[in-house]
């Protein structure tokens, strides 16, 4: 079995129960002067002033401005969704914003304006001098949807429709408006000057308005812009101007755009879509085929025209855009044929994918909603995402396989290029009869590019690959790029996210269970994270919602997962930041306690994982407000005036990163200031408030929030980070690391209770645990450190008895797991309220209940009843993948080295140690198995464990060590169960120089011949009794 097949030790969770959720200026703007009435027919004049108010609306004006006539005629209406046709209207305003010139030139061809570097400068620049949006009521625009990382509001509604919108794409710029009306009208002319300036980014180049609005044209000339009239965009053109119905100049206008050029281009799809045949308006709409490159679609919704706002800042986009344009189609085609996605066999773990953006969807969920692959549209192109590069490999997903590249591939029966490590992938479809070329890279004439993102590199060029069109199916799992990076999120940094992001698909480093994956039905709704956040957004605001069961569940860890996407001067992202701070900011958030759970799925679960996200990104920790202060918040532990210097060893001779202890407490929602050397700020160190590292976002009931650490790069010789609930501090070093004792300053940090053996006194405990407020404190020695309420560590006189017996503990774990002793780095024990699964669970570190503590700190306990829970765990700790055979060793090895110390350090047979060990019960266990058969299959946790324990039994623990040592040792070891199986025995008959092939064959142990053949030199084992049982069992 691979290494990267596999994630770290998984957990495993109840599913959530169906739980009922919570029931439930006035505008100022300078007035617009007069403007010169056109000319009237009998008709117009019959309007008359009352005819001219009722077909428009001046937002923020006083008092209505002159009449301008309306057209003569009502025959002519309805023409590209306008009550009334277009007239020109000549550049007759004199509006006092035109007196606030853009800082560019206006008299002939503008000049650049200042570099517009992020989306919020801008806005500044396109709403520069726009006090109120003068537009005509008869135009009636389309609601615009944004996606991607580039786009971003402009002109918003009272409904919170988007209906003029900006982007950029390569090295150009897009400002697109919904109605082309808008671009002809005077009274927008503030806005329509800023746009051009804006949009031009090459001084002395000219501005082209294709003959469509021609009256534009007349409008920028009229206020000191050059500007003609041009059929065709031309690479001399600094901007061209254009309405969204052309269909013969796509090409053109997106390379024109790319190479710089900037794009004006208005129009509206409703009453388009009206007069097709059910066209779907996101992906065939001509306007949409050029501005969806850079992010943005004219959508069939109509936009509402009652009332409008000038935003002093840059508008929310909505978090959800409905529009007739779903993506079933889309869905129906990639999974035609297909029941469900079974990777059962496919001996990978996927990384679950977070399914954010409008256009993107989810194609295979598991019983949690969490999903394995997903698909999404953006530009012109499409992506398809599996959680792990395995998934392009097995067998049974070959139909799916295909069914994805062929509608990666649109028809165009182009060219497939297949990642060079990827060959296995083009083996599979060649089966299904499409041919591929095996390629290191994207070549330029690709129609499907298939690959594993290992790099940042090339990403911009991957994008805009699949914004023009290109098709992208991409394989990755990131939870062990997580794992080698502690502190930095996959969200933010794995490189396949950097690709991902945009097209609103991100791969997490939650890990997925192998097995069957429901796909989307028709019909039936799924899980997704904007509508559910929508749902959310909705029963926030004590209405009713309709959120299915276990959607609330998973809003809150994928909220959290989304808000790690940097968001700064992105306003997709951004949009979502301001909307949760602003609905949770509203109610105080749930304390959850084991007196008083928190049920997961409903509105108060993820409102505790959605402020855990909100404080982890950045946000006023001011604004989430706990129901009720608990002992560890800020206002009971009062920080340090003065700062706290701590020497930290920040050598780690270890083969993966640890945590070194400060022995400091941070309270909840403090803001501490980390300060470091210089050096030291670029050893890769990180920060860590909190050791309770258990995600709880499965779990059914919260007895405290399901994310309470949080961890971030020392990156800068003074940082802040906060935590919203509070922790001990520490330090994580990486491995190899040999930056010696580093001074790190602290403020805002309270003191905790540390013991260090052979460095505190006993009159410095003392004195401790009477001062040091911390709620949680350490007892450490150079191989254990155990972390405990400080309430039970006040009962502990004196420390050093009981960790003089930890470190004989460790020791005997050293010695049978052939480790040298000291350890190179200590384990770690942390007790918490809930943890994840189990009892107790083996990891760095290892976890267990309140319930344990006095089990870990009380030496009479210890010497007495022993410590067979603890000891599991650290013996699951010891297993290597080169000897362990899941899922039948899995609980059974570890128990070797319960076994071990129990006797040889605490002196308590194994009979006594666990009753599972007595004697009548092992005997009868063995009679159990080989009475249904000996079958490999049956073969599990304590059955297993019987065979080693009768090897040890015959032969002592010496060879174990020594096999262990040897397995160190060696290299390119099998990894599947037969061979390992059959490689153990070879190994353990050598070592104790008998023949075992007969003992493990009576075990059912799948022994191979050739094995058995080169064993049979050995003496016979006279003493195996298995024989024994098999003679009785008969």
């Amino acid at each position: 079995m691979s290494l990267l097949k596999r994630p770290p030790p998984l957990s495993g969770w109840e599913p959530p129960q169906c739980q009922a959720h919570w029931a439930g200026d006035t505008k100022k703007c300078c007035p617009l002067p007069s403007v010169a009435p056109r000319a009237r027919g009998p008709a117009q004049e019959e309007a008359g002033w009352g005819g001219w108010a009722a077909g428009r609306r001046l937002v923020g004006s006083p008092s209505p401005s002159p009449p301008r006539a309306p057209p003569s005629s009502l025959a002519q209406s309805c023409l590209r969704g306008r009550a009334f046709p277009a007239e020109p209207r000549a550049p007759l305003c004199t509006h006092p914003c035109l007196l606030q010139l853009p800082p560019w030139k206006l008299q002939g061809r503008p000049e650049a304006g200042p570099a517009m570097a992020t989306p919020s400068a801008a806005f500044e620049a396109l709403m520069n001098g726009v006090t109120s949006w003068d537009v005509p009521e008869d135009a009636v625009p389309c609601e615009l949807l944004l996606i991607g990382e580039a786009s971003f509001p402009v002109m918003v509604n009272d409904m919170g429709q988007v209906l003029i919108a900006a982007s950029s794409y390569g090295r150009g710029r897009l400002v697109v408006v919904s109605h082309e009306d808008y671009l002809v009208e005077a009274q927008l002319t503030p806005f329509l000057l800023n746009a051009v300036g804006w949009l031009c980014s090459s001084p002395g180049a000219p501005v082209g308005v294709h003959p469509s609005l021609a009256p534009l044209a007349k409008i920028l000339e009229g206020s000191g812009v050059e500007a003609k009239v041009e059929p065709e965009v031309k690479d001399s053109l600094g901007v061209y101007c254009i309405d969204a119905y052309n269909e013969t100049m796509t090409e053109k206008l997106v390379k024109f755009m790319k190479r710089g050029g900037g794009l004006l281009i208005g129009g509206q799809a409703w009453d388009w879509a009206n007069q097709g045949d059910d066209e779907r308006v996101l992906f065939t709409f001509p306007g949409n085929l050029v501005t969806s490159v850079a992010g943005v679609y004219f959508t069939d919704n109509k936009g509402d025209t009652s009332f409008f706002k000038v935003s002093k800042k840059m508008p929310k986009i909505p978090v959800l855009v409905s529009c007739e344009d779903d993506l079933s189609e889309d869905r129906d085609e990639l999974l035609h044929g297909i029941s469900e996605l079974d990777i059962t066999n496919s001996d990978c773990f996927p990384s679950q994918l977070l399914v954010h953006g409008a256009l993107a969807f989810p194609l295979g969920l598991d019983s949690y909603h969490g999903c394995v692959i997903a698909a999404a549209r953006y530009g012109r192109g499409r992506v398809v995402v599996t959680g792990h590069k395995v998934l392009f490999t097995v067998g049974k997903l070959g139909p799916f396989l295909l069914n994805a590249v062929r509608w990666l591939d649109a028809g165009r029966r182009g060219k497939i290029v297949v990642q060079t490590e990827l060959r296995t992938l083009s083996g599979l479809l060649a089966v299904g009869g499409i041919d591929t070329s095996i390629e290191p890279n994207l070549t330029s004439d690709a129609s499907v590019y298939c690959f594993e993102p290992v790099s940042d590199v090339g990403v911009k060029e991957l994008q805009e690959f699949v914004a023009e069109g290109g098709g992208l199916f991409v394989g990755a799992q990131a939870w062990w790029w997580a794992f080698k990076n502690p502190g930095v999120s996959p969200l933010a940094r794995f490189p396949g996210n950097l690709l991902l992001n945009p097209f609103g698909i991100s791969i997490t480093s939650q890990s997925l269970n192998p097995g069957p994956f429901r796909t989307p039905k028709a019909g039936i709704r799924t899980y997704h994270f904007r509508s559910t956040l929508a749902e959310f957004q909705v029963i926030m605001g004590r209405k009713r919602g309709n959120v299915e069961k276990g959607w609330l569940a998973k809003l809150g860890p994928d909220g959290a997962a989304f808000l790690q996407i940097p968001a700064e001067e992105i306003p997709a992202y951004m949009s979502v930041h301001r909307l949760l701070r602003k609905l949770l900011s509203r109610y105080r958030l749930p304390v959850a306690t084991r007196e008083n759970p928190v049920i997961n799925d409903c509105c108060r679960g993820a409102m505790l994982s959605l402020a855990t996200g909100l404080a982890h990104s950045g946000s006023d920790l001011s604004l989430l407000v706990p129901e009720i202060e608990d002992m560890y918040s800020s206002p009971y532990l009062r920080p340090s005036e003065s700062p706290i210097t701590v020497e930290v060893n920040c050598n780690n001779p270890g083969t993966r990163y640890c945590w070194m202890s400060t022995g400091l407490y941070i309270p909840g929602r403090q803001i501490i200031e980390v300060s470091l050397p210089e050096a030291a700020a670029s050893a890769d160190l990180k920060i860590q408030i909190g050791c309770h590292t258990d995600d709880l976002t499965r779990a059914s009931k919260l007895f405290r929030g399901p994310l309470v650490i949080n961890r971030c790069c020392l990156d800068k010789p003074t940082k802040s980070i906060t935590c919203l609930w509070g922790g001990l501090l520490y330090i994580i070093v990486p491995q190899s690391s040999k930056l010696g004792t580093v001074p790190v300053t602290i403020k805002g940090a309270v003191r905790a209770p540390y013991y260090k053996l052979g460095e505190t006194t006993q009159e410095e405990w003392k004195r401790q645990i009477q001062e040091n407020p911390g709620p949680w404190g350490e007892l450490a020695t150079d191989n254990i450190i155990l972390t405990v309420p400080t309430a039970n560590l006040r009962t502990l006189e004196n420390p050093e008895p009981l960790l003089r017996l930890w470190d004989e503990v460790m020791q005997a774990v050293a010695r049978l797991g052939a480790e040298p002793f000291p350890l190179r780095l200590p384990q770690r024990i942390v007790a918490d309220v809930q943890i994840s699964v189990g009892w107790m669970h083996a990891g760095y570190p290892i976890m267990c209940h309140l319930e344990s503590v006095q089990e870990l700190i009380n030496e009479k306990l210890i010497r007495t009843k022993g410590l067979w829970g603890p000891v599991h765990e650290l013996g699951r700790n010891q297993q290597r993948q080169e000897w362990e055979f899941p899922p039948h060793t899995t609980e059974a090895t570890c128990n070797l080295w319960c076994v071990y110390v129990h006797e040889t350090v605490l002196g308590i047979p194994r009979g006594r140690a666990n009753i599972a060990l007595w004697p009548p019960v092992r005997e009868k266990r063995v009679r159990i198995y080989l009475g249904k058969g000996p079958n490999v299959k049956n073969w599990n946790a304590w059955t297993a464990l019987e065979t080693y324990l009768q090897l040890q039994e015959a032969f002592g623990w010496e060879p174990f060590i020594r096999l262990f040592t040897e397995y160190r040792n060696q290299t390119n070891l099998p990894t599947d169960n037969v061979d390992k199986m059959n490689l153990w025995v070879k190994m353990f008959s050598h070592q104790v120089q008998k023949n075992l092939a007969p003992f493990f064959e009576a075990w059912a142990w799948p022994i191979q011949k050739e094995v058995a053949t080169s064993l049979a030199y050995l003496p016979e084992w006279k003493e195996n009794i298995m024989k024994l049982y098999l003679l009785t069992q008969m």
